[in-house]
């Protein structure tokens, strides 16, 4: 017995040891995203929370890459696909679109915007389809340890005489076509709110077979 509990510290304490070597050896070289513990699914869910205050601190290139690649990945109507996203980095030009009146504000201390679009010429449903691509860009973020809050454009003002619409498309040359949904504001959170929990789930507004009949 004394020997087995040896042999076990022995080996665990080994293993403690060679951990780094074995994660550049073996796992760095084949993944640009090692260094990151990506969650499980339903972790993720929880954990995300709209976050509307950042650190002074860059987001990786190689993140902002997967991020999208997440919100290609999102399903939209007839695989249409009537997505194009706008990546805002640098300070100066993200003041000016936190100068849309309300809802981007926040934007101010985000080191990175992601402008969610549909073409409207590809596909009628592009507002649900990029609401879908947007909720994906939300998800992959929290996964990488990133926060991330929705800022709604659409059939918003920015003043009596401009759409939020129209002040974001002049700011960034947006065609006419391509219609603005949201600006996705992204990076390392200032603090960590809490997880969503099972008190917010309403199982009353579930239904079985027929509206009012109780699913639970």
């Amino acid at each position: 017995m004394m020997l087995r509990v040896y042999l076990t510290f022995k080996f665990g304490l080994l293993f403690f040891l060679l951990q780094p070597f074995v994660h550049e050896i073996l796992i760095r070289p084949f993944s640009k995203f090692s260094m990151v513990i990506l969650m499980d699914f339903f972790e993720v869910v929880k954990k995300r929370r709209s976050i509307r205050k950042y650190q002074d601190r860059k987001v990786p290139r190689e993140y902002v890459e997967k991020i999208l690649e997440v919100a290609f990945y999102s399903p939209s109507s007839m695989n249409r696909r009537p997505w194009h996203f706008v990546v805002v980095e640098g300070r100066e030009i993200i003041k000016k679109l936190a100068n849309t009146r309300g809802a981007l504000r926040f934007l101010e201390t985000a080191p990175l915007a992601i402008v969610v679009c549909g073409d409207e010429k590809i596909s009628s449903a592009w507002v649900f389809d990029a609401s879908i691509a947007a909720e994906h860009i939300q998800l992959a973020a929290t996964a990488l340890g990133l926060g991330a809050c929705w800022g709604h454009v659409l059939d918003r003002q920015h003043s009596e005489e401009k759409s939020a619409e129209d002040y974001v498309r002049e700011l960034l040359g947006i065609p006419e076509h391509v219609r603005i949904l949201c600006v996705i504001g992204i990076g390392y959170p200032v603090e960590q709110k809490l997880e969503h929990d099972e008190k917010e789930i309403m199982w009353e507004r579930v239904h079985l077979n027929e509206f009012g009949n109780a699913f639970k």
